[in-house]
C-alpha cells in the first residue's frame, strides 16, 4: 500500500470511528449505548471484525421510501433505532407542517411549538415486537413538540386498526411502528396519509420530500436538541370498537355457521384480541385457538421466520386442526395485516390456499356483492397488483367491473379508481375499502369464515368453491421461485443483467414479448419490472422484493383442466430456476 493509500485508509477509519462515537452522543437508549461502545472499544485498538461490524453499521443509511423504514434492530444508521426513528418522527413532522402551509423549521425548533387549534393530526400505532412500544411513544412525543395533535393507539394493535384510525380519526397521517412478517430482530415505520391520500400508504413524491426532511435533520446533528412534549393523547377506546363493529358487518355469519369449526394462529402476533372481538360481534363459533402461538411476543419462538407463507411456519396450526377435526384453518401474520388459509387434503393432511386462490375467490364474492348494487350507484372496479392472478381481471370481465392492474403493494392498489375488491398474490386482501385503504387480514379472516360457512350451509366447502370458481372462469395456476442474496446489490446486478440480455425463452417455450416497467407500461408508473410474454400465453414478471434481498419471478398460466394447468406450470417453475441459477 502506498503512503497516500495508506494515509486514506487511515482518515476513513478515523472518520467511521468519529460517526459511531457521535451516535453513541446522542442515542437515548442504554442497550444500543453500550453495544455501539463494546464494537468502539475494539475497534479502536485494531480488532478487524469490530471494524467490519462498525462499518456495516455506518456505511450505508436504512432507505426511506414508499414502505418506509425497515430493517434490522440495532445501533448505527443501517438499523432501527431510536436514534434514527427519532430523526424520522422529526422529518415526518416537518413535512406535515410544510404540507399544511406552516414553516417546516419550527417543526425541528429548539422549543416546543405552540399546539394550534387547526394542527394537524398524527395517529400513532405499534404491534408487539421489540421496540415497537418505544419507537410509538418517542414518536408521538416528536410529533407533539413540533406543535403536532399526536394521537397514540391505547394499545398494542393490528396495524389495519392504525390504516382505519387515520380515516376515521381525519388525520393528516398515520404511523405503525411495525415489520409484519420480517424476522423476530427485525422493525419498521410505516406512513400513511390522510386527505385526498384518503388513508393509503405514501407514494412518491411525498416519501422523498420526507426524506428530504429527514436527512436534513439527521445532518443537523444531536436529535437531543428536537422539541419533545408529553402532550399528545392516547385515542379513545371508540377507534378500537368502532373498527370491529365495522369489521363484522363485511360478513355478517350465516344462519347454521355455529356448526363450523375452524382453527385459528396469531403467529405470535397481535391479530387475536381484535380479531375475536369482530368474529364473536359478527356472529362466527369462536375458534380452536394455536395457544403456543396466540399471545403477542416478539421473539416468536416456534418459527423461524413469522410468515404463514414460510415453510414449517403453519405446522402448529395443522396438529391443532387435525386434534378438532377443523373444516378451516385461518391465520394472520404478526401485524395481522395478512391471511393464509388452509383446508384439509383430500390426500390426507393440509393444504395451505395461494394468495391467488383466496384473492380470486374473495374478488368473486366481492364482484357478486357489486352485481347486487342498484339505481345509478357504480358497481366499482376489482384491483390487484401486476403480478398477481390475471384470474381477477377474467372475474372482473365476467360481472361487467372495471378491472385495474396496479404496480405491487397496497400503496398503488389502494388507489384504484372505483376499487370494491383489491388483492395480491402476497397474502394481502383489501375487502372493505369504505373503512381501511390497506390490506386487512381481519376483515378478510372475517370475509372466508363467511364463504367457508354459507359453503357448509349447502354441503360444500371451500374447495368446492375452487372448483367451481376453474369450471366458471378457466384453471388459472400461479406459482413463484425467488432467489436469496445477501448482498442487497446484488439483486439489482441481477436485474441489469436481464435487462441487457433478455431471455429467448422459459424452459422450452420462446419469449415473444418483453415489458420493461422502467420506462413505463399500460399507464402505470415507472418500476423496478420486466414483463415476458411467452408463445403460450404464459406470463413471467421478474422484480425485486420490496422487503428482503431477494429477486423473485412470479409465473401465470391458464388451461383447460386441472392437469394441464399443473403440467405446463411445472415445465415453466423449471426454466424459471434455470433462469435464476444462471443469474446467481
Amino acid at each position: 500500500m502506498s503512503d497516500e493509500e495508506a494515509a486514506m485508509d487511515t482518515t476513513a477509519h478515523e472518520d467511521l470511528l468519529n460517526r459511531a462515537r457521535a451516535w453513541v452522543a446522542q442515542d437515548p437508549d442504554p442497550d444500543t449505548r453500550s453495544e455501539l461502545r463494546a464494537l468502539l472499544e475494539s475497534a479502536e485498538v485494531g480488532d478487524a471484525d469490530a471494524l467490519d461490524a462498525l462499518h456495516d453499521r455506518f456505511a450505508t443509511r436504512l432507505a426511506f421510501g414508499t414502505a418506509g423504514l425497515r430493517g434490522e434492530l440495532g445501533a448505527g444508521t443501517n438499523r432501527m433505532n431510536r436514534v434514527l426513528v427519532a430523526q424520522a418522527a422529526a422529518g415526518l413532522a416537518a413535512y406535515l407542517v410544510e404540507r399544511a402551509g406552516g414553516d417546516a423549521a419550527t417543526a425541528d425548533a429548539a422549543e416546543p411549538a405552540a399546539l394550534r387549534d387547526d394542527a394537524p393530526l398524527v395517529v400513532i400505532g405499534y404491534d408487539g415486537r421489540r421496540n415497537s412500544d418505544v419507537f410509538a411513544r418517542d414518536s408521538a412525543e416528536i410529533f407533539a413538540g413540533a406543535g403536532l395533535r399526536a394521537v397514540l393507539l391505547p394499545r398494542l394493535l393490528p396495524t389495519p386498526v392504525l390504516a382505519f384510525a387515520v380515516r376515521h380519526l381525519k388525520a393528516a397521517a398515520g404511523v405503525m411502528v411495525t415489520a409484519s412478517h420480517n424476522p423476530p430482530n427485525d422493525n419498521g415505520y410505516k406512513v400513511y396519509l390522510g386527505g385526498d391520500d384518503d388513508g393509503s400508504q405514501i407514494v412518491s413524491p411525498a416519501d422523498k420530500e420526507i426524506a428530504a426532511h429527514i436527512h436534513r435533520i439527521a445532518d443537523a446533528g444531536d436529535i437531543a436538541s428536537l422539541p419533545r412534549s408529553l402532550a399528545f393523547e392516547t385515542a379513545a377506546e371508540e377507534v378500537v370498537t368502532t373498527y370491529i363493529q365495522a369489521t363484522a358487518a363485511v360478513a355478517p355469519a350465516p344462519e347454521g355457521a355455529d356448526g363450523l369449526t375452524w382453527v385459528y394462529t396469531a403467529m405470535h402476533g397481535v391479530g387475536w384480541e381484535t380479531l375475536s372481538a369482530v368474529v364473536e360481534r359478527a356472529g362466527y363459533p369462536a375458534p380452536v385457538v394455536v395457544p403456543e402461538q396466540i399471545e403477542p411476543d416478539g421473539s416468536f419462538p416456534t418459527v423461524a421466520f413469522p410468515n404463514p407463507e414460510e415453510p414449517g411456519a403453519m405446522d402448529l396450526s395443522f396438529a391443532t386442526a387435525d386434534a378438532a377435526g377443523a373444516d378451516v384453518v385461518i391465520a394472520n401474520d404478526p401485524d395481522a395485516d395478512r391471511l393464509a388459509v388452509a383446508l384439509p387434503d383430500p390426500t390426507g393432511g393440509w393444504r395451505r390456499l395461494t394468495g391467488n386462490q383466496i384473492g380470486l375467490l374473495l374478488g368473486w364474492r366481492a364482484a357478486r356483492l357489486a352485481e347486487q348494487r342498484t339505481g345509478d350507484e357504480p358497481r366499482g372496479a376489482l384491483a390487484c397488483s401486476l403480478v398477481s392472478s390475471p384470474g381477477l381481471k377474467a372475474v372482473a370481465d365476467a360481472h361487467g367491473l372495471d378491472f385495474h392492474a396496479t404496480l405491487t403493494g397496497f400503496k398503488w392498489i389502494s388507489r384504484a379508481p372505483g376499487i370494491v375488491f383489491g388483492f395480491e398474490e402476497a397474502l394481502g386482501y383489501l375487502v372493505n375499502p369504505e373503512t381501511v385503504r390497506d390490506k386487512d387480514g381481519i376483515s378478510a379472516a372475517v370475509a372466508v369464515l363467511g364463504l367457508a360457512a354459507e359453503a357448509r350451509r349447502e354441503g360444500r366447502t371451500l374447495g368446492d368453491l375452487l372448483t367451481e370458481f376453474d369450471e366458471t372462469f378457466g384453471v388459472f395456476a400461479s406459482d413463484q421461485v425467488a432467489v436469496r442474496t445477501e448482498d442487497v446489490a446484488a439483486v439489482g446486478t441481477m436485474m441489469t443483467a436481464l435487462r441487457a440480455h433478455h431471455p429467448k425463452n422459459i424452459g422450452e417455450v420462446p419469449v415473444t414479448q418483453v415489458d420493461d416497467l422502467l420506462d413505463g407500461v399500460d399507464g402505470l408508473p415507472p418500476g423496478d419490472v420486466l414483463r415476458l410474454w411467452l408463445d403460450d400465453g404464459s406470463r413471467v414478471i421478474v422484480r425485486p422484493s420490496g422487503t428482503e434481498p431477494k429477486l423473485k419471478v412470479y409465473l401465470d398460466v391458464r388451461a383447460d383442466s386441472a392437469d394441464e394447468a399443473a403440467a405446463r406450470l411445472a415445465k415453466l417453475t423449471d426454466g424459471a430456476r434455470a433462469l435464476l441459477d444462471g443469474l446467481a
